[in-house]
């Protein structure tokens, strides 16, 4: 970890412990995870194949689906409410959905990227692929403030899939096997989860190199932590155990 530059000696350092493995779509280029009322909701990537899903945890099973349309490469998602909020790439446009149902209820725009999306239940959080975390309010999603993602005092760049866990933003870094856990008061990054191992490269089922780490999920009434990658054969409940003290 240190040999990217993540690691910081004033920075604590989680590694983790896996406590279930379950079966994950390989053919899903995840983009976005969230763990409600039971279930995964999953957002998947690439033109033409992008998608909102609804995903039994213990069999990986696809139980409800929604295609977006084929011009447009999804994003992130995050629940307000009994919606499903969802980001495209480049498209500059965002996606309502009931939660249910996954009927589309109306769309929204924002300026540049689209990468990652969380919420605390008072505020949206957005991640662009840079340092910056656009917080949104949940009702209009316009944009209210934002702040730069910093590790003692060096901004953290390609901030990708979001997560809210008991107070915290976690958020994944694109083409690294880490887990940013940042602030969201500040900004500041208060710890690494260092995910290394957890499936190497040859073991996930694909040489595209684009099979990263990326999908957090947080179950906060069973208190459960979920990761998975785009295409990856596995989704990991882990635990995390902290092997650098500040």
């Amino acid at each position: 970890m240190s040999e990217m530059g993540y690691a910081q000696a004033a920075i604590p350092v989680y590694g983790y412990f896996v406590k279930n493995t379950y079966p994950h779509d390989p053919k899903a280029f995840t983009q976005g995870l969230l763990f409600k009322d039971g279930h995964l909701y999953e957002s998947t990537g690439q033109n033409g194949q992008s998608s909102l899903r609804k995903v039994e945890l213990t069999t990986g099973k696809v139980l409800q689906k929604s295609m977006l349309d084929k011009t447009v490469f999804g994003e992130g998602i995050t629940d307000v409410g009994d919606e499903i909020l969802g980001l495209t790439w480049i498209s500059q446009t965002g996606y309502v959905f009931d939660q249910k149902t996954f009927k589309l209820k109306r769309k929204f725009s924002y300026q540049g990227e689209g990468w990652g999306l969380a919420s605390d239940g008072h505020f949206v959080y957005m991640s662009d692929g840079s340092a910056a975390i656009r917080v949104l309010n949940p009702k209009t999603l316009m944009e209210v403030r934002r702040f730069e993602v910093k590790a003692e005092g060096r901004p953290i760049e390609r901030l990708n899939e979001l997560e809210m866990v008991d107070g915290e933003l976690f958020a994944n870094v694109w083409g690294a096997d880490v887990i940013a856990r940042i602030d969201p008061a500040t900004g500041k990054v208060v710890g690494w989860i260092d995910l290394t191992g957890l499936l190497p490269p040859a073991q996930r089922g694909t040489a595209n190199p684009d099979a990263v780490l990326n999908g957090i999920a947080w179950d906060a009434r069973g208190k459960r932590l979920f990761v998975t990658g785009k295409l990856w054969p596995k989704l990991f409940e882990i635990e995390l155990i902290e092997i650098q003290r500040r």
